[in-house]
């Protein structure tokens, strides 16, 4: 018998033995975004947020001609002359708070949700480690992060053609571009703004690993991002400002204009991929190392 002859059995016996589990993590991924994207409570929030620009196009086209007009910052008061300013005006509402407090309520169940139900250990009896588990949480509660803002972005498209029709894009800077090219413009904006909750998603998986009760990980995930944003307030603490979680949350003003800076944008995004690399391996320290008793 040939070595070929003997090797192929052991190939045959290890790729059965790992195909299992390969299979058993994709299962894994698949039921984790169904539970994740069709909770009830999940869906509403998803629509409370698709209520924003709806709500927020109505108020301006009724009150355009009114001495509410020309008030606010400048993406917001120009959606009446191009709806693609309203995808825009309904970020920059969502960011300080709801859109945090949605994304947070999210990621601070991945694990303590579990845990709380006390299905937490019967996950962990299938054939997937707990990193491949955490991480297959990670994917879930940022696929609900980015069906977060794709929320208010679609809806605010549409609401904002119908309200206002869409056209030629007059920039920040005063310089007007093609709708081909805004289009472009606002899918940036909505990129930018989804990969700045990615850290909030890795503190969310964090505190969600410390505890039991899904509440307090939401809170204290919530929580982070409003003493950021206070902290980024404080010009004392000016040195640490670069470094917080929100202090670059609305760089996505950079989009706007004519030629955007992308020092800014790339250090915005290097600053979320620090917290994600601190966060995340926090949450990976904690949960493979933690006693599962529920």
């Amino acid at each position: 018998m040939s070595p070929a002859d003997v090797a192929a059995p052991a190939r045959a016996a290890e790729d059965a033995r790992y195909a299992p589990r390969r299979g058993a993590l994709g299962r894994l991924l698949r039921s984790e975004l169904r539970l994740v994207l069709g909770r009830r409570r999940n869906v509403v929030l998803l629509v409370g947020l698709a209520l924003v620009p709806v709500l927020l196009g109505l108020v301006l086209f009724l009150t355009r001609d009114t001495a509410l007009a020309g008030q606010g910052p400048p993406f917001v008061t120009s959606v009446t002359s191009n709806g693609l300013f309203l995808v825009v005006a309904s970020l920059f509402l969502c960011l300080p708070f709801l859109l945090p407090l949605t994304i947070g309520i999210a990621s601070g169940d991945a694990v303590a949700g579990e845990a709380a139900a006390g299905t937490l250990r019967y996950l962990l009896v299938v054939p997937v480690g707990r990193t491949r588990l955490l991480l297959v949480k990670a994917c879930a509660a940022l696929a609900f992060a980015a069906a977060a803002v794709l929320a208010i972005a679609v809806v605010g498209l549409v609401a904002g053609a119908v309200l206002f029709g869409l056209g030629d894009l007059t920039l920040l800077s005063g310089d007007t571009i093609p709708l081909s090219a805004g289009v472009l413009r606002v899918a940036g904006v909505v990129a930018y703004v989804g990969l700045s909750m990615t850290g909030l998603v890795a503190v969310g998986l964090f505190f969600s690993t410390l505890t039991e009760v899904p509440v307090g990980a939401m809170a204290a995930t919530v929580v982070v991002a409003v003493v950021s944003s206070v902290l980024g307030q404080l010009p004392q603490l000016e040195v640490i400002h670069p470094y917080l979680l929100t202090t670059h949350w609305f760089d996505f003003a950079e989009m706007l204009r004519i030629r955007p800076d992308g020092g800014v944008l790339a250090e915005g995004l290097a600053v979320q991929a620090a917290w994600v690399a601190v966060f995340g391996s926090l949450a990976w320290a904690r949960f493979t190392t933690a006693d599962v008793s529920s």
